[in-house]
């Protein structure tokens, strides 16, 4: 072969080297193009302003994951490309960030605003309100019947083990948990206000504590009127006086699951029993219902008083008294309110009756008319 045919030819392999690299670099150049051009439109999608027109719920369910989430927020028209958002949390390095919870998503929300929610933000919470001075039973059957919890509580805690207050949760949060935060507090709390205490109470351990504090509940709906009735109550211990107090009957005879529904009979107030506190002396064997922080507070550091009687005031209150004829003036005007009372809502019932008397009436002759 000549070496002019060998040139030649080792002109046209170098050529179509050159042309192979060429059409390389330009498919690179391509998809890097294509790529940013796509990564640009991504990018741009996924902080863009959401088409959803008013806020709206998502609930994110335990142990889902980046995939099945996208697929949920599509299905639920919260965005309208799960790939995309994909992409958004990869690219953030939140795709194993995602909190199980329910959430507020707010309208016009982009795709970014939507996994700062759900890796970021607060779960939407509720709650349910525990009075002061319910008893266990009555508790377990409103945590039972509150909303957006599950599970169902089957056993009733010990009378007086519970702090009632206002209690915070997520949707989907376990009834028990509820019972067992209640718990946890009262625990704390005691222990805290027991330390605190006033060195010369009557009162010889934190049980007994709860057992007189859930009585003063019992007996007024007045925040200021409870360290003067825990006084009373302290004063007639140290006296060896029998506490009478009504509720500790009442809740002999119901055991706590719900009210009486009337007033005390003689008989059961005659009637000898544990939890009767005109027959027996000292405390009752156990609380008669769920003490909240003030009257735990106020059996613990009761006011200076001499007081060891009272009796309703006709305001929602007590009037109080030192010796027994002060009190029984006192139980006098009370029962010259009842009566006032009585008679008013004797005089409503009537010309309720009256009046619905004379609709009918007037029913009658309008029908006999036409």
């Amino acid at each position: 072969m000549s070496d002019k045919k060998k040139k030649t030819r080792k002109r046209r392999s170098r050529n179509g080297f050159l042309d192979m690299l060429n059409a390389l670099l330009t498919l690179v150049v391509l998809g890097l193009v294509v790529g940013g051009a796509l990564l640009f439109f991504a990018t741009q999608r996924f902080y863009a302003q959401g088409d959803l027109a008013q806020d709206q719920t998502f609930t994110v369910e335990s142990g889902a994951n980046l995939g099945s989430v996208a697929t949920q927020l599509v299905n639920e028209n919260l965005i309208a490309d799960r790939w995309t958002f994909q992409f958004g949390a990869m690219a953030q390095r939140k795709e194993g960030s995602i909190r199980a919870g329910e959430y507020r998503i707010a309208a016009k929300s982009s795709m970014a605003d939507i996994l700062k929610e759900i890796t970021e933000g607060r779960a939407i919470t509720y709650s349910v309100t525990i009075p002061e001075g319910f008893t266990s039973w009555e508790v377990v059957k409103r945590i039972n019947e509150a909303e957006y919890l599950v599970g169902e509580i089957t056993r009733v805690p010990p009378e007086g083990s519970l702090l009632p207050n206002t209690y915070s949760f997520e949707r989907g949060a376990d009834r028990q948990s509820i019972l067992d935060r209640m718990a946890a507090k009262q625990d704390e709390l005691l222990n805290e206000i027991w330390e605190n205490r006033a060195p010369d109470l009557p009162i010889n351990s934190p049980e007994e504590l709860v057992i007189l504090a859930s009585i003063v509940e019992k007996e007024t709906g007045v925040a200021e009127e409870r360290p003067e009735v825990a006084a009373v109550f302290v004063n007639r211990l140290n006296k060896g006086m029998r506490l009478q107090s009504d509720p500790t009957i009442i809740y002999g005879i119901t055991n706590g699951e719900g009210s009486l529904g009337r007033g005390l009979r003689r008989s059961e107030i005659e009637e000898k029993t544990a939890y009767n506190t005109y027959q027996i002396d000292g405390l009752p064997p156990g609380p008669i219902s769920n003490p909240g922080i003030e009257a735990l507070k106020a059996v613990a550091n009761p006011a200076t008083t001499d007081a060891i009687f009272f009796v309703a005031d006709g305001t929602g209150g007590h009037a109080f008294a030192v010796t027994y004829a002060q009190h029984q003036e006192n139980v006098a005007k009370w029962r010259v309110i009842e009566r006032e009372r009585a008679a008013a809502a004797a005089e409503a019932q009537a010309q309720a009756e009256a009046a619905a008397a004379r609709d009918a009436l007037q029913a009658e002759q309008a029908a006999s008319d036409s």
